[in-house]
């Protein structure tokens, strides 16, 4: 593939059809923009989106080919296109389930990639060695984080190849229905926390009375006691000195059960990659998240899986996720799912469209419609194979998606719950991001934010707008470094220790 010339345009135009284009570079009243014959009428911030031609109040707004919004008034060529005179509205969206669905060109089996993973004695795949100490409720998460902060560098320098002993703790577990959606929500991801193949062993520890007990946990989430999944509570123990002295105890067993194993070559299909953008900006859609699609496609190529989420930051965008759903079953979950979400923020309060956020919107983005059509990128270009609740086991291979909030540490606590491996996260504005035990790959949308946080990001896509690559050798470039990671090379945030705090399952519904 030829490289690309360093383009020398003041603007980005992602499409033939667009009545905006996005300044490359920051660009001051009266400039001149050849490439599209029209003159800037006031300051624009490198991102921002300018008109090419009058658009009326009420028209169409397009940007990637797609409607992004209507003007709330008269905007001339050359004007900045932003909060101030853009808006968002409904318009019919031609759901055409499976129209643009397409046999996947896959790798032959003997060719396909493979990456150093830890294959457990049950058969699951992991890319890390983690001990976890999970807590039932609020009320026993100090407990769980005395006992996890017991070893450190110091106590695991006999444990090599164990990556850590980790607390996840949340603000949950009581005054909440003892039946019902939540409950069934937060039971489902402890579960799947407890099942995810980059645990080695799981202590989990309650206080006794909360409404998350013990019991109906490990019953409902089909989890069975052993020396690698043990429990205890506060209360049973006899206070909190005796529970910690007791939780050492074994999480020191369970060390050496854990220690000592080997990585060896796995096929791809043993990954399970969850998709996560954060603290996007302009540059997200055209840059980070079509580059992190396109490794996508390659990881789907060769067996592996993909998971989408975020679904309030699809909405805009669901109709191209269902054009490419690979049955009409998976492409009406997609449309129910955008359903709930309407009616669940109406009957709270707000709308769809309370998303983008204020460093959303300072990034250049502007609708939700437009921070949802550059997300979507994320699942590049292969058929979605299956739509999943939130932390239910993801079972299919090819891209999937999972019912999640944008609200980027309860996305991934979802995707690491339903067995993500791996995590990609893109970022504009510039995340610190990590989510253990999953290893998080951080993707910057342009050159400036990784020259400015180089210790944080671990793949710099603004080359892509630089005119350096382009997206299609970016997303090979992100697909080897997807193999490198699952192989052991630890990533920024993973170096930085970040990730202990990032377990958040999704609350819905009244705290009693």
């Amino acid at each position: 593939m030829a490289r690309p010339k360093r383009s020398n345009n003041l603007t980005i135009r992602l499409n033939a059809s667009d009545n905006v284009v996005v300044a490359r570079v920051e660009l001051r009243a009266g400039t001149e923009i050849p490439e599209e014959g029209v003159t800037c009428r006031s300051h624009i911030t490198a991102g921002h989106k300018i008109a090419t031609s009058a658009i009326g109040p009420g028209a169409p707004v397009r940007k990637y080919g797609q409607i992004i919004g209507f003007a709330t008034r008269d905007i001339s060529p050359g004007e900045h296109v932003h909060t101030h005179n853009l808006g968002t509205g409904d318009f019919e969206r031609d759901y055409a389930i499976g129209l643009e669905a397409r046999a996947t060109d896959y790798v032959e089996e003997g060719s396909r990639a493979t990456f150093q993973g830890i294959v457990r004695p049950d058969g699951r795949i992991a890319t890390r060695n983690y001990i976890g100490v999970l807590s039932t409720v609020n009320c026993s998460t100090s407990v769980a984080r005395y006992i996890a902060d017991s070893f450190g560098d110091k106590e695991l320098a006999d444990f090599p190849d164990v990556d850590g002993v980790v607390a996840l703790c949340h603000g949950s577990g009581c005054a909440i229905a003892a039946s019902g959606e939540a409950f069934e929500l937060l039971q489902r991801t402890f579960a799947g926390y407890a099942r995810n193949p980059n645990f080695a062993g799981v202590l989990i520890i309650g206080l006794g009375c909360e409404v998350n007990q013990m019991d109906s946990l490990l019953k409902n989430g089909g989890l069975e006691e052993g020396p690698l999944l043990q429990t205890m509570t506060i209360q049973d123990i006899g206070g909190t000195s005796a529970t910690i002295r007791e939780g050492v105890s074994r999480i020191r067993e369970m060390l050496l059960e854990a220690h000592g194993v080997e990585r060896r070559p796995v096929p791809v299909s043993h990954l399970i990659l969850g998709l996560e953008c954060g603290g996007s900006d302009a540059y997200s859609g055209i840059t980070a998240n079509p580059a992190l699609g396109a490794a996508v496609d390659l990881l789907v190529r060769h067996g592996g899986t993909a998971a989408l989420s975020e679904t309030p930051e699809i909405y805009g965008a669901e109709h191209l996720l269902t054009r490419r759903a690979a049955n009409r079953e998976v492409g009406e979950k997609v449309i129910a799912l955008i359903r709930w979400w309407k009616d669940y923020t109406l009957r709270n309060g707000g709308e769809m469209d309370n998303n983008p956020s204020p460093g959303n919107k300072a990034g250049g983005l502007t609708t939700i419609l437009e921070k949802s059509l550059g997300a979507a990128a994320k699942g590049g270009t292969t058929n979605l194979v299956d739509v999943y609740r939130f932390a239910q086991p993801i079972t299919e291979n090819g891209l999937v998606f999972m019912d999640t909030p944008g609200y980027d540490p309860v996305s991934v606590t979802g995707m690491v719950a339903g067995g993500a491996n791996i995590i990609c996260f893109t970022t504009g504005r510039g995340s610190v991001f990590g989510c253990k035990p999953v290893p998080a790959i951080k993707l910057a949308t342009n050159t400036a934010l990784y020259q400015r946080m180089q210790g944080d990001m671990d793949i710099n896509c603004g080359t892509i707008a630089d005119g350096d690559t382009t997206v299609e050798e970016m997303g090979g470039q992100i697909f080897r470094f997807i193999l490198e990671t699952a192989s052991g090379k630890k990533t920024k945030s993973e170096s930085l220790g970040i990730g202990d705090n990032e377990f958040v399952p999704w609350h819905i519904g009244a705290v009693l």
